[in-house]
């Protein structure tokens, strides 16, 4: 029965590490980059959505969606001013580049906030149900099935949208379609608003589940994010969900074994054994590059 608690578990922490991913495999998607201050901009959301709810005084719901678009911004600003420059620079120039907005943000915030570890507020109280043996409080339902609802009208938008579909065309020759007159830069930053807006409902969600925030909190999940991505498929949306899924049941399962202590080490040994037996992913094709 503790095994079955704790793949429940996994699902509700997977659905969480499913956004995170979903912003990864998007900007990398569209134009190859690894953006790793995606996890701050996770932190930032649970920043934007205590200070909505415990200031501001907004219902639950009105500071998540604002806090989404607050990030959305956020996002899109870090494009214009730190990636659209180095676009046609070498990926290395760009991976280091987010690494730099990455700590630029995270000591940013311990400036204006400290280091040290906040509550959350607890907008919504907290109640346990026991189904089949198994606990399941109101919190885990409302994240899973929010994380549910923004994955799939993400699907909608890249699917049916305008703008999805100058996603897509950007993503696989962004010449071409520079030629068939969508605009690249507008398709980029809107792809970053829509990874940004994912990741700070997460940061939202976690922080209500935990009741805990710090400037520090979006570093292991950004990376296990990443990890989710690579294991589903980088740049593929169906495979940064499952990836995520994945990972958060791997890491709840050894959470409950002898390994607790090494949850983390796992969850990266998953990402080696997945690089070394099959590198584009669970969902993800060999392709060679021309050299």
């Amino acid at each position: 029965m503790e095994w079955l608690q704790q793949i429940v578990n996994g699902v509700f922490l997977g659905s969480i590490y499913a956004l995170l991913a979903l912003g990864y495999t998007m900007v990398y998607g569209i134009i190859k980059l690894i953006n790793f201050a995606h996890g701050d901009i996770y932190m930032i959301g649970a920043f934007m959505g205590s200070f909505l709810l415990a200031r501001l005084h907004l219902p639950f719901f009105v500071s998540l969606i604002l806090a989404m678009g607050i990030c959305a911004l956020l996002g899109i600003m870090i494009e214009f001013l730190a990636y659209r420059p180095l676009r046609k620079s070498t990926r290395i120039a760009a991976l280091i580049t987010a690494i730099g907005v990455s700590f630029f943000l995270e000591n940013m915030m311990i400036y204006f906030f400290g280091s040290q570890t906040r509550a959350f507020p607890q907008a919504i109280k907290i109640k346990q149900f026991t189904v089949g043996g198994i606990q399941i409080s109101n919190v885990q339902v409302l994240i899973l099935i929010v994380s549910l609802i923004l994955m799939l009208l993400l699907q909608l938008i890249v699917k049916k949208s305008k703008m999805g579909k100058a996603m897509r065309a950007v993503s696989v020759d962004s010449d071409a379609a520079r030629l068939m007159g969508i605009d690249v830069n507008r398709t980029i930053s809107f792809t970053f608003a829509l990874g940004s807006a994912l990741a700070g409902a997460a940061g939202v969600l976690i922080g209500l589940y935990y009741n805990s925030m710090d400037p520090l909190m979006g570093v292991v999940p950004g990376l296990k994010a990443f990890v989710a991505g690579v294991f589903g498929g980088i740049g593929i949306i169906p495979g940064a969900a499952l990836g995520g899924f994945a990972i958060g049941m791997i890491e709840t399962l050894t959470s409950a074994s002898m390994l607790a202590n090494f949850r983390d080490a796992i969850v990266y040994g998953v990402l080696i054994l997945i690089l070394l037996v099959r590198p584009a992913g669970i969902l993800g094709k060999n392709v060679k590059e021309k050299v």
